[in-house]
């Protein structure tokens, strides 16, 4: 295996659209990272061109220490996984398997050895001698992924491999995936627009957005330590709670409003940073699980009021939609306490805003200012990662 580097990419298409932006990002030795971002943020155009199927506009595709910028795709040693399975209808499992290896001139002892190997890893030994069309989707994806472990890449490229097949299917394979990259000491670049694959299978995430990175990190210190609003609110579901904020003094005290209402900020998360500009727009944010619903007479400086605009039962979870002065905020609980509130539409609820979980953003440039309280290294020493969605 071997690292990839991107350095400064760039691709403008003719016409002048400009897919993406002069982006750089590496891929360790035996790492897996994901390529996240909606559609049309410029994943797909990004691994075509690590695989040589485009030419970039400028920039630098490394594998190792050698520029292969413009090298044949076949001159790169890297295996690529379609979200189709692509395979020869005509050739049976053991050909499908084969193809790649017979075409490098590989002898027959060595391709029926690899093939062993991979088809026991894979599960498919019972299937070497079916066609494509006798297979499930499943099975048909297996010996696409197949394909391209026999062939013992320097990479592999694969560009949302899993999202065509059923739920219960993609959660399977999605552990495969997880087994078969540790197994094989694979270097991974994966392509989804699906978070929940990101967030389980990935070691770091890049995340894409109109041609441009947002943030390169980990999947828990992304979701912990969004850079800008669109990681907070792309990474997260239900999404992150977002709402105009207006910061202002009360009684000697910090206060952010929401509407009418208002709760207590703590002095020292405010201060930690560039300073809070009077006049300047910001947005204050909170994920659904950081904020907790409270009776409608509840009171205190962390509380805001509201009514009931919907209600998602999701088995052992609820979701809370609350109105509160024309914005809409969920609250996601469990079902037991859920069960303790009113349901019914426009019945009065209230719900209570944690200041340490609110995040703060700039308006106009959707820069983060402020991350949560507990998930700042200096105001909470002993927050970890891997603790910190808890």
């Amino acid at each position: 295996m071997a690292e990839l580097r991107i350095e400064n990419l760039a691709k403008t298409f003719s016409g002048g659209f400009r897919a993406l932006h002069s982006i750089s990002f590496n891929v360790a030795d035996q790492e897996a990272v994901f390529l996240l971002g909606p559609s049309g943020a410029g994943k797909t155009t990004t691994l075509r061109l690590v695989a040589g199927l485009e030419i970039p506009t400028s920039g630098r595709v490394l594998i190792g220490s050698q520029d292969v910028t413009g090298w044949q795709p076949r001159q790169r040693n890297l295996a690529m996984v379609y979200d189709k399975h692509s395979l020869f209808p005509h050739m049976t499992v053991f050909e499908n398997l084969a193809y790649p290896l017979r075409n490098r001139k590989l002898g027959e002892s060595a391709i029926r050895t690899r093939i062993a190997v991979v088809a026991e890893t894979l599960q498919v030994n019972e299937l070497l001698q079916r066609y494509p069309s006798q297979l499930s989707g499943g099975q048909m994806q297996r010996v696409a992924i197949g394909r391209a472990l026999v062939r013992e890449a320097n990479a592999y490229l694969l560009d949302e491999p899993i999202s065509h097949l059923d739920a219960k299917l993609r959660a399977r394979m999605r552990l495969e995936f997880k087994r078969l990259q540790r197994e094989y000491r694979a270097t991974m670049l994966y392509v989804s627009h699906d978070q929940l694959e990101a967030m389980t299978m990935a070691d770091r995430i890049v995340l894409i957005n109109h041609g441009r990175v947002e943030q390169i990190a980990p999947p828990q210190e992304l979701f912990d330590r969004p850079a800008t609003l669109f990681a907070a609110t792309f990474v997260g579901e239900p999404a992150m709670n977002v709402f105009d904020a207006r910061l202002f003094e009360h009684e000697g005290r910090s206060c952010l409003s929401l509407g009418k209402s208002s709760i207590a900020l703590d002095p020292e998360w405010l201060a930690k940073g560039d300073p809070i500009l009077p006049g300047r727009s910001y947005l204050a944010g909170i994920r659904p699980q950081h904020a907790e619903l409270a009776p409608a007479d509840a009171v205190g400086a962390d509380i805001v009021p509201g009514t009931v605009f919907a209600v998602e039962t999701l088995g052992s979870r609820i979701i809370f939609d609350v109105e509160a002065e024309g914005t809409v905020v969920r609250v996601l609980t469990s079902t037991d306490i859920g069960r303790k509130y009113p349901e019914e539409i426009g019945a009065p609820i209230a719900f209570r805003i944690r200041p340490d979980r609110l995040y703060l953003f700039d308006a106009e440039t959707g820069r983060t200012v402020r991350q949560a309280r507990f998930a700042d290294p200096e105001l909470c020493p002993g927050y970890a990662p891997e603790r910190a969605a808890q």
